[in-house]
């Protein structure tokens, strides 16, 4: 039994990004709280925690003088509430979810309905929409009825680039001939397109593939059906002891991706784990 990585997985720069800004403020102002989990991934919330650095899940519940906005982002009234009671604010927010941030805002403020491809309840959706102002949704298949005359239509910036290429395909046969004016962003940042090719590539080597992540990380998530859809046996997992034994019986060359707030701790030691194993067969 062989393991291969793929050859691109793990932290993205928003991600490290976000970490190391909250870790330089939680050194330098002491205990502080982050607006949602700073990222979706339980091992790096829990290292946060060890120095100080809690969890306020809605601005009514932020108790520290200084709060992070997480690199999903927050919808700008959101931070006003919390620049009204007086609390510094720490933007740990995505620059490539800010990109889709200032995209739906300039939509909004030239006449345009706006349409993001992605999770509604998502936070970093959430966000975006609040930036677009009242004439925006959120969906993943073409909604039905007439679309808005004016219309512009950005992603999620973790989506799968097939999907959105589908979706935007569907609007142009089924919708577009009522559309008088259409503009599409491709706001799918450059780290999920790096990880989903590679994703794809490592499909074609192996016959079984781990991908490590938070469970209720959708970039994860959406790596592991991936995989999954290219007709190799997948697993999603959190960490090695997630592994089960029975998976790896008659494989011969087992792939290992990761979700892009996976700490690099968690892949080796994913990677370790096989690899013993694949020394004793």
């Amino acid at each position: 039994m062989a393991v291969e990585r793929a050859s691109e997985m793990g932290f993205c720069f928003g991600v490290r990004r976000a970490i190391e800004l909250v870790e330089k403020a939680a050194k330098e102002k002491g205990p502080l709280q982050t607006l949602g989990a700073l990222v979706h991934n339980r091992q790096v919330v829990e290292r946060l925690a060890s120095i100080g650095v809690s969890v306020a899940t809605h601005p009514e519940d932020v108790r520290s003088r200084s709060v992070a906005v997480a690199s999903h982002g927050a919808a700008p009234d959101v931070v006003d509430k919390l620049k009204a009671k007086g609390i510094a604010i720490i933007d740990a927010t995505c620059p490539f979810v800010r990109k889709a941030q200032v995209v739906s805002q300039r939509l909004r403020k030239a006449g345009f309905s706006v349409l993001v491809f992605g999770e509604a309840s998502h936070p970093e959706v959430r966000g975006v929409l609040g930036w677009a102002g009242e004439n925006a949704s959120a969906a993943t298949e073409v909604p039905g009825g007439d679309l808005p005359a004016r219309l512009g239509i950005l992603c999620q910036t973790t989506q799968d680039q097939e999907a959105f290429s589908a979706f935007i395909a569907q609007i142009m046969a089924s919708k577009f001939a009522r559309i008088s004016e259409l503009r599409v962003y491709n706001t799918i940042c450059n780290a999920t397109r790096k990880h989903q090719a590679a994703a794809v590539d490592l499909a074609r080597k192996v016959d079984l593939i781990l991908v490590v992540g938070g469970r209720d990380s959708a970039n994860t998530k959406r790596l592991a059906r991936i995989c999954s859809d290219r007709g190799v046996e997948t697993h999603h997992i959190e960490t090695v002891g997630d592994i089960a034994a029975q998976w790896l019986k008659g494989h011969r060359k087992i792939g290992v991706t990761a979700g892009a707030s996976t700490p690099d701790e968690v892949i080796n030691e994913v990677v370790s784990a096989l690899e013993s194993v694949a020394s004793k067969n």
